[in-house]
């Protein structure tokens, strides 16, 4: 199934576009914190989380119907997008980078053998990962800087039909900006040349972030004519690929945008050290033990009652063979005798 997700931040701030009737988002003004936005995703393609998401803002929705897609777009260097009122907004406390990584591997871990849709990009920072049939859908998608430009300057580009006003298609700046749009342009079109892929049973997932419209505000200021105009564009492409993912995924898709000013901490990824062992000594001066997590119960069970199960077993077999009668109980006995009486 298709969830299609599309984050959006006004002044750190989570918006919901679009969404199927299977996911419910409340009205409300509750704070979503920024670590958590992964389990949203989680939570609404139907996976589950380590922990429990205490957030009102989600509602149950429809167990036995899911999205099929998830696209999550990330908008840096914006406190504040004029996004369609029609949507739902909740403001992010504790605005720190997240990653989509942990949805990403309960795709491959549930989904292998249908190889979905899985595409992770950053324009600008040359960044991409693309995973089972992405690998041929977007095999033309333009990733590098230089692609990119290359991109802008064909005959088919948005150039051609895109507004500028203040914008210039001579300045660096600008053409990263507007080389990002045509990323959600191409991505749009690609899909639509495979629509069999938004029709399967494997969820796909699209996590994109923008950095283009923060370049623009570095260079002209956020008061500049040009940061009006670039905002703006952001705001009209945002709404046309969303409505494009929403249609190409048969309206089964979640549709948001995040726009965050600035994280407050950079983005770290766990890894394993081999000062690990050492590092754990100090921070665990007294040798405690670890707080299990929330599947210690289920394993537990499992282990206890088929322990049981099999002493039980063992217990019974033994009984019955300790007062089995060898003339009557077993046949290889009672054949062997009728052998010998026919002799």
């Amino acid at each position: 199934q298709l969830f299609l997700l599309f984050l959006g931040v006004c002044g750190d701030e989570f918006s919901v576009l679009r969404s199927p009737q299977s996911v419910v988002f409340r009205d409300g003004s509750w704070p979503i914190p920024g670590e958590r936005i992964p389990d949203v995703a989680a939570l609404s393609m139907g996976f589950s989380v380590e922990d429990d998401l205490s957030w009102p803002g989600l509602a149950v929705g429809d167990l036995f119907h899911r999205p099929r897609a998830t696209v999550l777009v990330t908008v840096k260097g914006v406190d504040k997008l004029a996004l369609p009122v029609k949507g739902v907004s909740y403001p992010i406390e504790n605005a720190v980078p997240f990653s989509l990584d942990s949805v990403a591997n309960a795709i491959h871990t549930l989904f292998s053998e249908e190889t979905p849709v899985v595409l992770q990009l950053a324009p600008s920072e040359e960044r991409v990962y693309m995973v089972g049939k992405a690998n041929s859908v977007f095999e033309d998608l333009s990733v590098t800087l230089r692609q990119l430009r290359n991109r802008l300057f064909q005959d088919n580009s948005i150039l051609s039909s895109l507004p500028l006003n203040s914008l210039s298609r001579n300045n660096e700046v600008d053409l990263l900006f507007l080389s990002e749009l045509q990323v959600l342009h191409d991505i749009a079109s690609l899909l639509s040349r495979h629509k069999h892929l938004a029709k399967d049973h494997s969820p796909d997932l699209y996590s994109l972030e923008l950095a283009g419209l923060e370049e623009v505000g570095k260079r002209y200021g956020e008061d500049s004519q040009q940061f009006k105009d670039a905002s703006q564009i952001l705001v009209d492409s945002l709404q046309k690929f969303a409505d494009e993912m929403f249609n190409l995924y048969s309206g089964n898709a979640v549709v948001e945008v995040v726009a965050v000013k600035t994280f407050n901490s950079p983005l770290t990824r766990k890894t394993r050290s081999i000062l690990q062992s050492s590092q754990s000594e100090t921070e665990n001066p007294y040798n405690l033990a670890y707080p299990y997590n929330y599947n210690y119960s289920v394993i537990f069970n499992i282990i206890l009652w088929m322990m049981i199960g099999l002493a039980l077993a063992v217990i019974v077999i033994s009984y019955n063979l300790w007062n089995m009668d060898p003339g009557y109980d077993s046949i290889i006995y009672r054949m062997t005798n009728q052998k010998i009486r026919m002799d």
